[in-house]
């Protein structure tokens, strides 16, 4: 079963949960020194735990933003696939496709879009419509 982000009546899947999972655990591991939710609140303690509301949108936006900044620069290799365990890793291990060349980049849904694309697109719609963000 998918997970996918949900504003009004329009979802974007995401990936697995574990791929989700991942995603957040990579940008808290490499951008949050102080732990989980310390630097991107409204991601990781509202999006990721599952609802973030509209009105924090932008903010939410705003942190995506520089989490994409931080992971453009860093290889592929140093992603985190579970933050509570350190030594798990993709089941594809280091096969990934060569255009992939940050962490910026790692995340791609099964539709091929770029995982930071769709969130900030969904971020934009809940501004925008005046609706949560649901991660489900």
């Amino acid at each position: 079963m998918a997970v996918g982000v949900t504003v009004g009546s329009s979802t974007n899947e995401l990936g697995a949960p574990s791929f989700v999972h991942s995603f957040f655990s990579t940008i808290s591991a490499h951008c949050e020194p102080d732990g989980w939710g310390s630097r991107f609140p409204h991601l990781m303690n509202e999006l990721y735990q599952g609802r973030l509301p509209h009105g924090n949108a932008l903010l939410a936006l705003d942190e995506l933003w520089l989490a994409k900044a931080a992971l453009d620069k860093l290889p592929p290799s140093a992603v985190v696939w579970d933050i509570e365990n350190r030594q798990a890793r993709p089941p594809w291990g280091s096969n990934i496709a060569s255009h992939i060349t940050s962490l910026g980049d790692y995340y791609v849904t099964s539709a091929g879009r770029g995982v930071f694309d769709v969130l900030e697109r969904a971020l934009v719609a809940s501004a925008e419509e005046r609706r949560d963000a649901v991660l489900q």
